[in-house]
């Protein structure tokens, strides 16, 4: 089979920010067909906030294609706040979202962090969701964080060097702790250049070959403000307890059908959560990318994706 490409860029035909309790307001947007079958695009991070060319991954004579930034990223306002910002508001802002627009049921696309967002929303909410297609698999469990703080350094040992190393030596053994509170601070003197290292370290190691496009859009202030500071954030707190464990409840969404997408050399979520997450739900379909990393623009990862919306056409 040929390798898919992303549709043709395009615009969205109605745009608008929902007011959320306290001082969030959060942007939406839709596009492609207004009569068309409902899909929500989950971005990553937390944090990263969602692009123009996300829109691009669904048929747009098909899908009805909406896109929000989750509270504190993107254009959501305001930018990186920490305040209710936890798992359970974004699963509740989800909902707001879908009754704002009077949809029924609709198809969840997620990636990353929007993996883990989309299961949980699926979870909590499974009768509004028509089908999952979720890439780059993220569980939110202390040792996928400590991974990213640390583990990295075997593969991407300079990307890691760089991260690190805009820590001083003494705090070095607690990289999160230095970090949030560099991010955390006020000025933006301070916390700028550390969204910067810590969101230019996560774009250098999410493609499978050195992509200096992937690091620089990294590198812009929104994404990185929004990303680091919202990851060090879920990071340092209890993203998912436990008790909430994402695989110990796929028994709820079983019946949903389902798409996993998983790079074999991604190092940001090593294949390992995929691979549990696959075993659990054997009756998702589970596509091993050969050929790359994390990111959702891989040639194949990419390519993946838009076949499973293709697939989802033929549920209706």
């Amino acid at each position: 089979m040929s390798r898919q490409e992303l549709y043709p860029p395009i615009e969205p035909y109605a745009t608008g920010m929902l007011p959320l309790e306290g001082h969030h307001r959060m942007y939406w947007e839709q596009s492609g067909n207004p009569q068309g079958v409902p899909v929500l695009f989950l971005h990553g991070g937390p944090g990263a906030g969602a692009t123009s060319t996300h829109r691009r991954f669904f048929d747009p004579a098909h899908f009805r294609i909406v896109v929000f930034d989750q509270r504190g990223a993107g254009r959501s306002t305001p930018l990186g706040s920490l305040q209710d910002n936890t798992t359970g508001h974004l699963v509740a802002d989800i909902e707001r979202l879908r009754e704002h627009l009077k949809i029924e049921r609709w198809a969840v696309f997620g990636g990353s962090w929007g993996s883990t967002l989309a299961l949980a929303y699926a979870e909590a909410h499974p009768e509004r969701v028509k089908a999952l297609t979720l890439r780059g698999i993220f569980l939110c469990r202390a040792s996928e964080i400590d991974w990213f703080l640390y583990g990295i350094k075997t593969i991407f040992p300079e990307a890691w060097r760089n991260f690190a190393n805009f820590i001083p030596e003494a705090e070095r053994h607690d990289l999160l702790e230095a970090y949030h509170s560099r991010l955390t601070d006020p000025d933006p003197a301070r916390h700028m250049p550390a969204a910067r290292a810590w969101s230019t370290y996560e774009g250098a190691c999410s493609t499978l070959l050195p992509n200096p496009d992937t690091v620089a859009a990294f590198g812009e202030d929104r994404m990185a403000l929004g990303l680091a500071r919202i990851e060090a954030h879920y990071f340092r707190t209890a993203i998912i307890p436990p008790e909430q464990d994402l695989v110990r409840h796929i028994g709820r969404i079983r019946n949903i059908p389902g798409t996993i997408v998983q790079g074999r050399y991604d190092m940001v979520c090593p294949i390992t959560s995929a691979d549990e997450l696959a075993r659990a739900w054997p009756e998702a379909k589970y596509v091993v990318v050969p050929d790359a990393g994390h990111s959702a623009m891989e040639p194949g990862i990419r390519s993946q994706l838009v076949a499973a919306m293709e697939r989802i056409k033929r549920l209706d």
